[in-house]
């Protein structure tokens, strides 16, 4: 299963927006096939892991990270693949969040006489499947903050932060988000202060372009601004309020984007609104890099999942200097949101911390308690 867990990380950055999936074959003690998902070969993990085995298949083990498949998609159902093949036992990770699915890949196995056996390492699996559960529950993505700031909570010095405030290291950590999610959103602040690319630029590949999301009420994004260099390859979606200027749009769309109006709320663009939007587009995880008025909103609409700090040993201080979280702030530490930290590690000199809120949608949220099959 290790192996298979390994593999289905292989299918990350390239199964959106089917889930990232692994498999593992074994015959008599020897892995005869092997395989992940990558979705624009279609086949899934086990049809690719089957056809290595190439009728080795027949007493066989399989290890999956994710139940097999029950109905047909793009492809024929993958329990109906395996037990044509003549297994004799599937080991699967985690039941498929799919309601399409959700236990009935299992059940076929179990009817057809193969020992099925659930449940390991369904923690780890969890982890890889993660946005695709969030999206295909839900119809919205899930959505990841990351903040990169100091030691005393600010992502930019008074009058605006001159350098990188994090390590090279905890820069790369960024594009492993970027690797993982489909879409990037930031306010117009970022775009104004610093002309971002928001570009994916990490070392494995991807197959689906990462989406470059905006939210500008009054379509005051620069036509020039360096976001729209590779608009024709990574699609740039611009949501406003419904009466931003008519001319400022066709002006914004003339250079590839696509502007999307949804409601003004109390604390911005209705966020349910815009999740909603980006749920339809088949988007399964959205990273939310800010600013600072940006993590405050998606925080105090409970519109976040998870939230990683990147913090560096460093101290700006100063009144002036930006915190990771804007806004009016709560009242005190009663109204507060509460987090519960569920991952410590280093990225280079820097200290990344894994945060679910309480009101978190993901199946890997502490607060859901430890079965989430």
């Amino acid at each position: 299963m290790k192996r298979a867990l390994a593999l289905a990380e292989e299918s990350i950055g390239l199964a959106s927006p089917n889930p990232a999936v692994g498999c593992v074959i074994v015959q008599e003690g020897r892995i005869v096939g092997e395989a992940w998902h990558e979705y624009q070969d279609r086949d899934h993990a086990e049809v690719r892991a089957l056809a290595q085995a190439a009728g080795k298949t027949a007493g066989a083990s399989v290890y999956l990270t994710l139940e097999p498949c029950s109905h047909f998609g793009r492809t024929p159902p993958c329990a109906h693949a395996l037990t044509s093949a003549g297994v004799r036992r599937v080991c699967v990770a985690h039941v498929d969040p799919n309601p399409k699915v959700s236990g009935n890949g299992i059940q076929q196995l179990r009817s057809s006489g193969i020992e099925v056996e659930l449940g390991l390492m369904q923690a780890e699996a969890a982890r890889v499947i993660e946005p695709f559960a969030c999206h295909v529950t839900t119809g919205l993505p899930l959505v990841v903050g990351k903040a990169a700031m100091s030691l005393d909570g600010r992502i930019a010095a008074s009058g605006g932060c001159q350098g990188w405030i994090t390590s090279q290291e905890g820069r790369d950590f960024g594009q492993q988000l970027r690797l993982q999610l489909d879409a990037l959103l930031v306010g117009l602040g970022t775009i104004l202060a610093d002309n971002p690319r928001l570009t994916y630029r990490g070392a494995l590949p991807r197959a689906r372009n990462l989406t470059r999301i905006v939210l500008d009420s009054s379509l005051r994004t620069p036509p020039c601004a360096c976001l729209f260099e590779s608009s024709n390859s990574a699609p740039v979606v611009i949501f406003c309020r419904k009466d931003a200027p008519v001319d400022r749009q066709r002006e914004l769309e003339s250079r590839g984007a696509a502007v999307v109006r949804v409601d003004h709320v109390q604390r911005g663009l209705d966020l349910e609104q815009v999740l909603g939007d980006l749920g339809r587009r088949d988007l399964l995880g959205v990273l939310v890099e800010g600013g600072s008025e940006i993590h405050w909103s998606f925080l105090a609409s409970r519109r976040l999942d998870k939230f990683f700090f990147i913090v560096a040993p460093i101290v700006l201080g100063g009144k002036g200097s930006i915190p990771a979280f804007g806004g009016p702030g709560y009242p005190g530490a009663e109204a507060a949101p509460r987090f519960q930290i569920t991952r410590r590690f280093n990225a280079g000199p820097d200290l990344v911390l894994e945060a679910y809120p309480a009101f978190s949608r993901s199946i890997l949220s502490p607060w859901r308690g430890p079965d989430r099959t």
